[in-house]
């Protein structure tokens, strides 16, 4: 059984890092503990680390120390082979590998670059480690400014040295390829490759081969003026900002970046009145030329505009420094999450997942960890894809999620607010959201709005609801979105980063109302703690439920568990355990359990159970030694909101764990709330439960 993989080029810049953080998201979602190993890196400048390592440690979570998760420098690589002491290298990278194949159950060992001094020896090299640590290959090519026969006679060569050590090649991919290729190239591969080895074809994504103003200041060793937060901007084309003002305007390009010497006041100030004009592209940031910065009056004028973008003052004169941009390789930061969801999504889009997985391991993990799960719930919302409106088009948060949901290419989306002060938000927040790709809508001006208004008016009437109010209301963005899913204009909505729970809910109350199995509607809370996932419930909609209420809550969170995969297990939660407890709190938990027995004899359930009897294996089996559930709860469901509310949140707090939810149970369609001080990660995650609910309606 394999244990470990082997990422290989035989060139730079084949896009290897694509390859790299798409296999460590799906060997995530596939097993338990995933380890990341370069045995060879550049040479790292003193207080910081590998860019690769710190990028795939960081985005992922990697329980990794930096210095375990590579063995040598190039630069003392090469030292050492002068010497004739390849064999200590070889040692020394078997050494560090086989500690952390001891504690992870894969291993994911990405190969050198091709870069800098010494790419002679780094095929031959790649091999040899290969050879020695006994785990199979993957080989990447790129077809950049490649005919298909350089292509197929590059990828031939890695192959054939590879097998020449007897090292198993599992998968060859061609990256990097025009889109109008992949299936010549794919077909081309299969017909000169053995049969059991997987090929796929990645076309070049543009997004991903362009650089940011953070590769720009890396290569120049640049001083960041303005604009520190949105070095992340994407450089589409540059044009150097010689000729006059007029005639520059004519040269700008939707990101494009300026480069002028740092004492054209004109073409700066010029650049960013363009920015922020909508008769003009936006522009990605301004590279100032010669040292030069501009004077203290035009520092204070940039000061006082609404939006800058980076300005960096660079040493060298502009036609040098146009030729160094000109040359800049892209590459992937930590932070930059658009470009990691993006390589991710384009993984997944063109890489066969399954049979790819099933030639690494057959994975045997007991349980569902976190990881595991958040990567599961991504998987199941891609396969049916849906839509989902986001009626908070004014919070930042809903933005930026927005935007890394359409990176991730996980769900269709509609935010509800003003377009031009959405486009405003998108500027100033320094992301790029394709707003080809996403439907903003102003309710009072919405094609919809008259037809909405009547409808509300008519479902309510008997409520004594008037055409004004309703009109009132429908102007709201939580009544515009609920009213979309009511009419199958989408098919969830997310809301309440800027409102009360019951602003969010009472128009799904009012006419999307409850299932016809439901009586109550109640909540969940997916709790990802250190080494699985626990669902609580309820934890913010009902006040002091009755035993029939919680019984109906506790179906409803099994049938949400097993709909998520977990297996559910459920701990009726109380201030004691089994029959001992007296009160009439303790009275309405056991009635409750045995409301649930009878109802659903096929459900394991235990009640009423404290709460470390419920998940301490020791503690369980010591107070109730005969329980199926005793010490493995998946579902716990607590007696009333203080107490469901509280313990979440202080599990939450004290653990680190991730609270994904909550996710609303009982509504005939999906509608769920966030809280208020949720993060823009709360927000992708509640959008994607909500899509994976909505494709069970």
């Amino acid at each position: 059984m394999n244990k470990a993989i082997y990422i290989a080029t035989s060139e730079e810049y084949s896009g290897k890092s694509i390859i790299t953080l798409g296999l460590m998201s799906m060997l995530i979602g596939k097993t338990a503990k995933v380890g990341y190993f370069r045995p060879i890196v550049e040479d790292i400048e003193d207080g910081k680390i590998d860019n690769h390592i710190e990028t795939v440690i960081t985005h992922f979570g990697l329980d990794i120390d930096f210095h375990d998760a590579y063995a040598i420098t190039k630069s003392k690589l090469i030292k050492k082979k002068n010497k004739g002491q390849i064999g200590e290298v070889v040692d020394l990278i078997i050494e560090k590998y086989k500690r952390l194949e001891e504690r992870f159950d894969f291993v994911l060992v990405e190969g050198t670059s091709f870069t800098g001094e010494g790419t002679v020896i780094e095929l031959d090299m790649n091999v040899l480690i290969a050879k020695n640590l006994g785990i199979p290959c993957i080989i990447v090519g790129s077809g950049v400014e490649k005919t298909l026969d350089e292509l197929l006679d590059s990828l031939h060569i890695a192959y054939d040295s590879f097998k020449a050590k007897e090292v198993e090649v599992l998968a060859v991919i061609a990256n990097k390829v025009q889109p109008e290729n992949l299936i010549l190239v794919a077909e081309a591969l299969k017909k000169s490759l053995p049969e059991t080895v997987l090929i796929n074809s990645i076309p070049i994504i543009s997004s991903l081969n362009y650089p940011t103003i953070q590769d720009v200041i890396n290569v120049l060793d640049a001083k960041v003026l303005f604009g520190a937060a949105f070095l992340n901007n994407q450089i589409g084309s540059f044009s150097v900002g010689a000729m006059q003002l007029r005639n520059y305007l004519l040269n700008l390009k939707e990101n494009g970046l300026v480069i002028t010497p740092g004492d054209r006041a004109d073409i700066i100030l010029g650049a960013l009145q363009a920015n922020e004009s909508v008769n003009y592209p936006s522009i990605s940031g301004i590279v100032l030329t010669g040292n030069i910065v501009p004077e203290d009056s035009i520092l204070k004028l940039i000061e006082g505009l609404s939006t800058v973008v980076p300005i960096i003052s660079v040493d060298g004169g502009t036609y040098m420094i146009t030729n160094k941009i000109g040359n800049i390789k892209p590459k992937i930061y930590a932070d930059n999450k658009q470009k990691i969801l993006t390589s991710i999504n384009t993984f997944e889009n063109y890489v066969d997942l399954d049979n790819l997985a099933d030639k690494l391991i057959k994975f045997q993990a007991e349980g569902m960890t976190p990881k595991m799960f958040q990567y599961n719930l991504v998987q199941r919302a891609k396969k049916h894809r849906k839509h989902i409106v986001l009626p908070e088009g004014n919070d930042d948060r809903i933005i930026i999620a927005a935007a890394r949901l359409l990176e991730m290419d996980v769900v269709d989306i509609t935010i509800i607010g003003k377009q031009k002060q959405i486009e405003d938000k998108i500027n100033v927040l320094g992301i790029t959201l394709d707003l080809t790709k996403v439907s903003i809508i102003d309710p009072r001006n919405s094609e919809y709005y008259d037809d909405y208004v009547n409808t509300y008016y008519e479902l309510r009437k008997e409520k004594k609801m008037t055409l004004e109010i309703a009109k009132d209301l429908m102007e709201d963005g939580s009544y515009y979105g609920t009213m979309m899913v009511y009419k199958d204009h989408a098919d969830g909505m997310v809301s309440g980063a800027a409102h009360t729970t019951q602003h969010t809910i009472l128009p799904a109350l009012q006419f999307i109302k409850t299932k016809p199995t439901s009586s109550v509607v109640s909540s969940i809370f997916f709790m990802c703690l250190e080494d699985r996932v626990s669902i609580f419930g309820d934890c913010a909609i009902n006040p002091n439920p009755t035993a029939e209420q919680l019984a109906e809550i506790a179906i409803s969170s099994a049938e949400s568990s097993l709909a998520f995969g977990i297996e559910p297990k459920i701990a009726m939660l109380s201030y004691s355990s089994g029959s001992s407890g007296k009160g009439d709190e303790v009275d309405k938990v056991r009635k409750a359990t045995e409301i649930v027995k009878a109802k659903r004899p096929d459900l394991k359930i235990e009640g009423p159970i404290q709460y470390d009897a419920a998940v301490d294996l020791a503690v369980g089996q010591s107070k109730m030694p005969n329980s199926e559930v005793a010490g493995r709860a998946s579902v716990l469901i607590f007696p009333d909101l203080n107490t469901g509310n509280n313990t979440y949140k202080a599990v939450q707090r004290e653990t680190g764990a991730l609270a994904i939810g909550p996710m609303l149970q009982g509504l005939n369609k999906p509608v769920n709330d966030l809280s208020r001080g949720c993060t823009v990660d709360d927000i992708i995650n509640t959008v994607v439960i909500t899509a994976i609910q909505a494709q069970g309606f």
